[in-house]
């Protein structure tokens, strides 16, 4: 049986609107993020994430780079969103996320991008950093559902998440796909300029399991619905990525799907910290799947 994305039914039953009439009270001033800055966004306010009211992107297309079950033959439909409530001292989207790259646009315009990657034949549409847009981004979904919008909604996110928020969307996001950088507090704080960062990404990963559950992939190896978790595996980081690892074994799930990434590379500001300068081994890495994969999550990837 096909799968219906989850906002169908809660577009129908009327929820939709009703979330958004909530996410729009938590801009005035903005509490979207647990960065509470309490920006009045509504009337030109700039908070920590630097995002006007107004819906920024930075760029749509099928992209060819995500998860192999987020992917499949036809890509998935990649909408960057600019700005963002984290700025990792590392970020390697910095000119999207830091510096702002992007343009103005309309809800309209931002359905009408769903649409076009629907039609392109993507297989879900994925929201790169919409934590600080997320009430447009509903205005938006609306709209797009009005015009055909039905194929998987993915909440790509830095895990920095207002456990409100989330709770919120659920019945709207099918896939959930958050980061979990670091569970070490000095870390967070060294690196993220967040030493909460441990405490809101425990619950909000939690409230999302409980949403939607183990990532469920159909007889085409096509995500339907579920959580995917990522981890970037980072140097002289490996034993807070054990702790991550045991972490979504004994909290979350043993049937979690979650990408181990190998990818680190120095961007923005990495040069000013010593210990993240470099790229990190093929070592390190491996010591790193191979520690998920002897407590039981089996469903690691890389």
């Amino acid at each position: 049986m096909e799968y219906i994305p989850a906002y169908i039914g809660s577009y129908s039953k009327g929820i939709l609107q009703e979330r958004l009439e909530e996410l729009e009270s938590l801009l005035n001033p903005c509490t979207l993020c647990p960065r509470q800055c309490k920006s009045n966004r509504l009337v030109g306010g700039l908070g920590y994430c630097k995002a006007p009211y107004d819906l920024f992107v930075s760029s749509s297309s099928p992209h060819f780079g995500e998860e192999a079950p987020l992917v499949g033959n036809n890509g998935s439909g990649t909408i960057f969103l600019t700005h963002c409530n984290l700025k990792c001292v590392f970020c390697q989207n910095y000119d999207i996320s830091i510096y702002g790259e992007g343009a103005r646009c309309t809800y309209g315009k931002l359905a009408a991008l769903m649409i076009d990657l629907q039609d392109r034949g993507c297989h879900n549409i994925n929201l790169v950093t919409p934590t600080h847009y997320v009430p447009q981004i509903i205005k938006a979904l609306s709209i797009a559902i009005e015009n055909g919008l039905a194929i998987p909604l993915v909440y790509n996110t830095s895990g920095y998440d207002s456990i409100e928020t989330i709770r919120l969307l659920d019945g709207i996001v099918d896939i959930y796909m958050p980061d979990i950088k670091f569970l070490d507090n000095d870390l967070a704080q060294r690196f993220c300029k967040a030493g909460d960062y441990p405490e809101v990404v425990r619950q909000v990963v939690c409230e999302m399991q409980r949403q939607v559950g183990d990532l469920r992939i159909d007889e085409k190896g096509i995500a339907e619905k579920g959580l995917l978790i990522r981890h970037l595996v980072m140097p002289a980081c490996g034993a807070d990525t054990k702790k991550i690892m045991r972490f979504i074994r004994e909290e979350v799930s043993q049937n979690a799907f979650v990408n181990i990434m190998a990818q680190y590379h120095p961007c923005y500001r990495a040069g000013e910290f010593e210990e993240i300068t470099g790229r990190i081994s093929l070592k390190e890495h491996a010591e790193a799947v191979e520690y998920a994969r002897s407590i039981g999550l089996w469903r690691a990837s890389v």
